[in-house]
């Protein structure tokens, strides 16, 4: 089964909540709610979090999970206080799974909605 993240720029704190309501309204009536979201003030906070290199270091860990950041470090041939700094930010906004087992990144896609 596919697992995929809706991220979303921009978007109202109205927007949010409606999604909030939504899934809440969804589970009462016993429905399951499987979407994942993760919104970013605007795009300054965005690119901030996801640049090229950290792109590159998701779709690595999404194809090799790994059981350290010095083993993905190795693996990418990059700088492991680098790697670390990228795999803290990605983690944090939940885009990177830490736990006993190592490193992965769950998403087979992650979407992207700009506001205007």
């Amino acid at each position: 089964m596919s697992k995929d993240i809706e991220l979303h720029i921009g978007s109202s704190f109205e927007d949010v909540a409606r999604r909030v309501t939504d899934a809440w309204h969804k589970a009462e009536m016993g429905a399951p709610v499987t979407e994942d979201h993760l919104a970013f003030v605007g795009w300054e906070a965005f690119s901030r979090t996801m640049t090229a290199k950290r792109l590159e270091l998701l779709r690595h860990l999404h194809r090799n999970p790994q059981t350290s950041i010095s083993a993905l470090a190795k693996s990418l041939k990059r700088d492991y206080r680098r790697v670390h700094e990228d795999v803290e930010i990605l983690s944090e906004a939940g885009l990177i799974k830490r736990d006993h087992d190592g490193l992965r990144a769950g998403y087979d896609e992650i979407r992207t909605i700009i506001a205007l």
